[in-house]
């Protein structure tokens, strides 16, 4: 690789983490194509794993497998996979032939770069390029640096890359780290940077990195990716990295066929996936935490990001760095189970609730659409009135019951007269501050676990007003999820507990809540419907 700056789209292989690699055949072939047409010098076409490659994938078991996907090959392209050092058996790997990918890019983990070696040497024997990632270049102090490039040294492949894991690097932690690179590498090896986005800083720091070794004499290297598709908070977007090079240092990439490749093909994945920059992946960044942790307490726990940095912040750096979902589970519990001495409240419910029905306003449309029946109901009835998880206009409540923190601020916020004049109960897993007066009750009181999802509001409200003696509890709001969050809500601006969008899922699941809660509580209390719920299933089956 003769000294220049040169650009390596990842999109197939970092996005592949957010699509399980299914692209689709035309997605793949025509993203390899318009970015040749583009002049992008190293096009990362996905992974060799060690299993069959499924069509319309960016997985690949042999390199065979990714030739119907070039079309048009191009001679001065160079095509690459990835492969975790520890992950594919290459003694499957045939030798290069020309006709597929000509190139291999190896990732290991601090610590490994040895094995990660070992194994390039055999890649290297059966005639392919090989490239090497050291994941995690910020654990490594200067010593372990200059360890891991006397190393590399020794192998001489046609580059090395610093890779930001966890999006935490800032300017000077890139550049302690180019320095010792910098002055130990052969100038015959090309250094490379991979960056992640977790504190908005991708483009910056790939900025940053080409100025610090644009005078090296040694061939530079700037991971991208069209939208900066990639794992959690994503990667530095090739559109913007092509067009800084074109402006600032003499690229020459045609920005029509990349933003071609971008109306065309990435479009559809915006729409149906989402990656990039967001406070959890920010949070991720902040304590160099292994992006599964944040997926895991989004998609099973709905965790906001305060919880998330509780949660993060009470693991060891190590622990951070792996996901151990039981351990994370453990960690979660703790954080919401926060014991407290609820008996003077318990009491207080049960001399406010005996003898009455209660009736619980959830946030779903219904309240609005209904309002005229929901109204007439509590005319009739007299019931308790108790707002869940939300504060609905046009209701006055005798209480708000909330079970989670975002939407316990929102309402707060967003309803002060209401919020203030309403008397409030709480579950501890809920921090408040110590002027607040709420009826605090033990999080273990209204939750059973065996659920992703065991925390719903409506269904924590039924399970604690059972413990509490409560007879009658008539239910308006329930409505089930729509396929558009704010299809499904009275206030269509309430913070979402539902990040993944699978509303379906939610639905089977609460359906599935609800059928225990009527089966514990049958012949203790009455439970019924003010306006239609998905739910109600008397008579019929469940979702």
């Amino acid at each position: 690789m003769e000294e220049k700056i040169v650009l390596l789209d990842c999109t197939l292989r970092d996005g592949a983490y957010i699509t399980e690699s299914h692209f689709g055949t035309p997605a793949i072939k025509g993203i390899i194509k318009k970015l040749q047409e583009a002049r992008v010098d190293i096009i990362e076409i996905g992974w060799l794993k060690d299993k069959p490659h499924e069509e319309g994938t960016s997985f690949f078991h042999v390199p065979g497998d990714a030739v119907p996907y070039l079309v048009e090959r191009s001679s001065r392209a160079t095509y690459v996979a990835m492969i975790d050092w520890d992950r594919y058996d290459t003694e499957q790997l045939p030798p290069c032939d020309g006709t597929s990918i000509n190139a291999v890019r190896v990732v290991f983990p601090h610590g490994k770069h040895r094995e990660g070696i070992a194994v390039a040497k055999k890649i290297r024997e059966k005639g392919y390029q090989v490239f090497l990632q050291a994941a995690n270049t910020m654990a490594y102090s200067n010593a372990d640096l200059e360890e891991l490039v006397a190393e590399v040294n020794a192998f001489s492949p046609v580059a090395l890359s610093v890779v930001d894991t966890f999006g935490a690097m800032y300017a000077e932690d890139l550049e302690r780290i180019v320095s010792v690179m910098d002055a130990k590498l052969d100038k015959a090896v090309g250094l490379g940077f991979h960056s992640h986005n977790n504190q908005q800083l991708s483009f910056a720091l790939t900025i940053r990195f080409i100025d610090l070794l644009e005078t090296s004499g040694r061939t530079v290297m700037v991971d991208a990716s069209l939208c900066g598709m990639g794992r959690g908070a994503g990667n530095a977007t090739t559109e913007l990295v092509a067009s800084y090079l074109n402006r600032k240092k003499h690229g020459n990439y045609d920005l029509d066929a990349i933003l071609d490749a971008i109306d065309t093909y990435m479009e559809p994945f915006q729409q149906a996936y989402t990656w990039g920059y967001s406070t959890p992946y920010f949070v991720a960044g902040l304590y160099q935490c292994h992006v599964n942790n944040i997926a895991y307490l989004q998609r099973n726990h709905r965790a906001n990001a305060r919880d998330m940095r509780n949660i993060i912040a009470s693991l060891s750096q190590a622990e951070r760095h792996k996901y151990d979902y039981d351990l994370l589970e453990q960690r979660y519990l703790e954080n919401q189970s926060r014991h407290i001495d609820d008996e003077d409240a318990v009491r207080a419910l049960r001399r406010a609730f005996e003898g009455r029905t209660v009736l619980l306003v959830a946030p779903g449309r219904s309240v609005i659409d209904k309002a005229q029946s929901v109204h007439a109901f509590i005319k009739k009835e007299n019931p308790v009135v108790i707002g869940v998880n939300a504060i609905c206009d046009g209701y006055t409540y005798d209480y708000l019951f909330f079970v989670n923190s975002a939407r316990y601020d929102y309402a707060k916020n967003a309803h002060e007269t209401t919020f203030a004049a309403t008397k409030k109960i709480v579950l501890s897993s809920i921090q408040l501050e110590e002027a607040d007066s709420e009826l605090v009750l033990n999080f273990n009181r209204a939750i059973k676990r065996g659920w992703p999802h065991f925390d719903n509001a409506v269904i924590s409200a039924l399970r604690l007003f059972n413990s509490i003696g409560v007879k009658n509890v008539a239910i308006a709001g329930f409505d089930g999820f729509r396929h558009a969050y704010n299809e499904s809500y009275a206030d269509p601006s309430l913070p979402t507990l539902n990040p993944d969008n699978r509303w379906d899922e939610l639905n089977v699941e609460i359906a599935s809540m609800f059928a225990d809660v009527r089966s514990r509580t049958k012949g203790s209390m009455e439970i019924s419907f003010v306006t239609e719920s998905l739910f109600d299933v008397d008579g019929r089956s469940p979702l």
